[in-house]
């Protein structure tokens, strides 16, 4: 009982170090909290916090067969991931302003959780992360315990929820202090770099 805080802690910060870095995901995240409030970057946020706890639990219980699949599946990953990405940033990017979309037009709850979970099911950055970071960080390969692989897979998402909710926190909380032509401009920035991201992953295949 005496390691499962710092097992937990140990987790909680490999999710906050695979979290943190800006990529696709976190592009996404802060388009929508800066769109729609805090509610959407934390349901877009749980939703990457639940595929990366899918990683580290494959991770951590040893589950071979998951990362020889992901092996042999690189190539389709790749491509399925880049063409979301490419054709999510074009669709933002032509997307109408929230002011002159029709309130019906917003993503449901459920929606909005699902895309980002399956975006970062299939993003590569996501795949190789856990591939060197969480399997490198921690000696997984001797095995662990179940009890402690659990904690340590807990930690990571409790650690990446917790980064999502903050970064969506403190988007939401300082949207009204951009221009509208600034909003206007991270709206356009940020489609072009989703569709960025997904034209790397289609050309490092």
């Amino acid at each position: 009982m005496g390691d499962a805080v710092p097992l937990m802690l140990k987790g909680a910060a490999l999710g906050v170090l695979v979290a943190a870095p800006v990529g696709p995901m976190s592009v996404l995240c802060m388009r929508r909290a800066l769109e729609q409030g805090w509610r959407a970057g934390l349901l877009s946020g749980l939703g990457i916090a639940l595929a990366d706890g899918c990683y580290a639990a494959c991770a951590a219980f040893g589950v071979a067969f998951v990362s020889a699949a992901l092996s042999a599946a690189r190539t389709p990953l790749h491509l399925a991931g880049g063409a979301a990405l490419c054709l999510l940033g074009l669709t933002m990017l032509r997307a109408p302003a929230p002011s002159a979309a029709p309130r019906a037009a917003a993503l449901s709850p459920l929606a909005t959780f699902a895309t980002t979970f399956a975006l970062t099911i299939v993003n590569p950055a996501t795949i190789l992360s856990f591939a060197g970071l969480y399997a490198g960080a921690v000696s997984l390969a001797g095995g662990l315990r179940a009890a402690a692989a659990a904690l340590l897979v807990a930690g990571t998402f409790l650690g990446s929820l917790a980064w999502w909710a903050l970064l969506s926190g403190a988007i939401a909380s300082s949207r009204h202090l951009l221009s509208e032509k600034a909003t206007r401009l991270v709206r356009v920035a940020s489609s072009l770099c989703l569709a960025a991201f997904g034209a790397v992953a289609l050309l490092t295949r």
